[in-house]
């Protein structure tokens, strides 16, 4: 295996203070809003939680990655292609997690093809690669469940790195 120096190309920095139900600032002032427990845990409306942060930073990245494996075919992504992302909190003894659903729609390929295209994006996709063997994360295209082989989910550290 070829070995190849890690480049960072962008580093984002945020402060949180108060926690789940304190405030949360990126450095670039972007982000700048009341954090809290989740509205249905017993949180107050009009803030927002880390899950909801954490979903829409992975159907952003999850999107980008589909944009970059069609343009690496020679495709052109539908401008209404939708990826949403649903990430749950859940309670496990006395330890906490989180899981993902990513949900795709390209709206202009068939079911192959858009099954393919995801499976393409879930290993370039850096939120992909850094969740997985850490945290549940199903893909469906269109609310159906795709599936994924273990090997498909594997930790980074099993298969020896990033390739």
């Amino acid at each position: 295996m070829a070995s190849t120096e890690k480049k960072t190309l962008y580093t984002a920095d945020a402060t949180a203070i108060g926690g789940r139900s304190g405030h949360v600032r990126s450095a670039t002032g972007v982000i700048d809003m009341d954090m809290s427990v989740p509205e249905g845990l017993g949180g107050k409306k009009g803030a927002t939680n880390p899950e909801e942060l954490f979903a829409a930073g992975y159907s952003s990245c999850f999107q980008q990655a589909l944009l970059v494996i069609a343009q690496r075919a020679g495709d052109r992504l539908d401008p209404q292609t939708e990826v949403k992302c649903s990430v749950s909190l859940f309670q496990e003894g006395e330890g906490y997690g989180l899981s993902a659903v990513l949900d795709v729609d390209l709206k202009s390929f068939d079911q192959d093809k858009t099954i393919d295209m995801v499976r393409q994006a879930h290993k370039i996709c850096p939120y992909s690669v850094g969740t997985r063997g850490n945290m549940e994360v199903d893909l469906r295209v269109k609310g159906e469940s795709i599936g994924l082989e273990a090997q498909e989910n594997a930790g980074v550290a099993e298969r020896g790195g990033v390739q």
